[in-house]
């Protein structure tokens, strides 16, 4: 599933790195949001959007998707608990099935597998945000084929870790990232950087995650998208050390040759292969 319009392809081809969150009560945002540069929109139903006006919300989004073309757009919905969450699951069924369906506080394979049920054949990205969604993580990233992705909502799980900054986060962050990779998902994405105007921090932030194994980031500001999507590129050295390894081992191949070095006698196995191969392609589409 991970080439359809659900967010597994970025507008250009390549993987997705930058998404962006925008109320979907809010339809001019959407609308901006639908016209920005970010590879995946996220149209929020959830938390950016005030009890009083979930209908209104719900409503502006299938308007304004119920055509959608070409556009990689998730919706995010209300938790399984929230005396929203039937309406939306309703409403979504109606849209293009192309359009994906990110869920919130996921903790159990059963209300997975209950939500393909109710919406067959549309992916559904799970975020986890809780100590027993992390535990259970594996379980959730298989729970359905339809899962397309998993990750973690870090608000809520500072709250229930009962976490001050991001090093208590890395356990459960390595934890997605590892998750993810075992159930043949694509690599999870960032939470939100909530302070729009620190694009220096954003971009630390970022590369730490990027170190962990992470690729891409969620945005709540439009001014964030340059930001990740420099952090998460590789950049043209690593680009051109990524060729240099798959030049040199078609090369002995064609040679007939089995030990391959690097020029600073660096030996090459399988594993540095295939990263170089993903550092190439993540990098044509910069």
């Amino acid at each position: 599933m991970s080439g359809s319009a659900g967010g597994g392809v970025a507008p250009g081809g390549g993987a997705p790195l930058t998404f962006l969150y925008v109320p979907a009560d809010r339809p001019d945002r959407v609308a901006k949001a639908l016209a920005s540069p970010a590879d995946v929109v996220l149209v929020d139903l959830e938390d950016a959007v005030a009890p009083s006006r979930k209908e209104e919300a719900r409503a502006n989004a299938g308007r304004l998707l119920a055509d959608v073309a070409r556009r990689a757009v998730q919706v995010r919905i209300n938790h399984r608990d929230a005396p929203w969450h039937a309406d939306d699951v309703a409403a979504l069924g109606l849209l293009p099935r192309a359009v994906g369906v990110r869920v919130p506080k996921v903790e159990s394979a059963a209300e997975v597998v209950a939500l393909a049920n109710a919406l067959p054949g549309r992916e559904l990205h799970l975020l986890v945000e809780s100590a027993l969604g992390v535990e259970r993580a594996f379980e959730l990233a298989t729970a359905s084929p339809q899962v397309a992705s998993i990750g973690l909502g870090e608000a809520d799980l500072r709250s229930d870790l009962r976490l001050d900054g991001d090093d208590g986060l890395l356990w459960s962050r390595s934890r997605i990232v590892v998750a993810a990779r075992a159930a043949g998902l694509r690599p999870p994405v960032m939470s939100a950087y909530t302070n729009v105007r620190d694009l220096n921090g954003l971009a630390a932030s970022c590369l730490v995650g990027r170190g962990l194994g992470f690729s891409g980031r969620t945005a709540i500001h439009p001014g964030q998208l340059d930001t990740i999507r420099a952090a998460f590129l590789p950049s043209a050295a690593e680009v051109a050390a990524a060729r240099e390894v798959l030049e040199r081992v078609a090369g002995a191949a064609t040679a007939g040759v089995g030990a391959v070095a690097l020029e600073d006698g660096t030996f090459l196995d399988v594993a540095m292969v295939e990263r170089a191969r993903w550092v190439v392609n993540l990098g044509g589409h910069g």
